[in-house]
């Protein structure tokens, strides 16, 4: 089913990527994306989450494609098929949790912009719904083509998104929105419900009591 995790990945970037810039610039003036990464670690982050991403959504199928061999135990048409629900499912969360955030929505962090918290919707749950769903989206490809590419791919895209939150996203956001962030820390994981949530500073804990 390589051809398939072929179309889902350029499906991804259609819709997550291109179809969600244009829809920014309808409805706020503004595609939302930032081109030049001007944070070294967001350049790093990024440089890890591209190379991860290409090897799960073009080096992975492709390799299925010429016949690299899939892990044995996953190498079953229920699997991959599984994957594809996945996908396909976690492609419409990401969409969903895009909308969620409204004129917020940036595809890197410009360190010299201030956006809106965004806290309600799937929001409410997690800090980094969109995140969340792109790692499992990328789940779902490598069980469509499960062979050691996608394997390595996933593990990178798993830790470019975890620098670009806790070195970049993270930074960014207690700069900028001091304590009404620390509070949402407090409250909402990172990446799963309770998991992931930071204590709030002693000295606003007391000025909250």
């Amino acid at each position: 089913m390589p051809v398939l995790a072929l179309v889902l990945f350029v499906a991804f970037v259609l819709l997550a990527g291109v179809a969600r810039a244009l829809i920014q610039q309808r409805r706020n003036d503004d595609t939302g994306i930032r081109a030049r990464a001007s944070i070294p670690a967001q350049q790093q982050a990024r440089s890890v989450l591209v190379t991860g991403t290409v090897l799960v959504g073009i080096a992975a199928p492709v390799a299925d494609l010429v016949g690299l061999d899939a892990i044995g135990f996953l190498d079953h048409t229920a699997v991959r098929l599984t994957g594809a629900g996945i996908a396909v499912l976690t492609l419409i969360l990401v969409l969903g949790a895009q909308s969620a955030m409204g004129a917020s929505w940036r595809n890197d962090v410009d360190p010299e912009e201030s956006t809106a918290l965004v806290t309600g919707g799937p929001f409410a749950l997690i800090r980094n719904p969109i995140y969340t769903a792109t790692l499992v989206f990328v789940l779902g490809i490598a069980l469509v083509v499960p062979n050691y590419l996608a394997l390595v791919g996933g593990a990178a895209c798993l830790l470019g998104l975890q620098l670009q939150v806790r070195r970049v996203e993270e930074p960014y956001l207690r700069r900028v929105h001091g304590s009404p962030y620390h509070q949402y820390c407090a409250s909402t994981g990172r990446f799963l419900p309770v998991i992931g949530r930071v204590r709030v500073p002693e000295a606003e804990a007391d000025q909250s009591a």
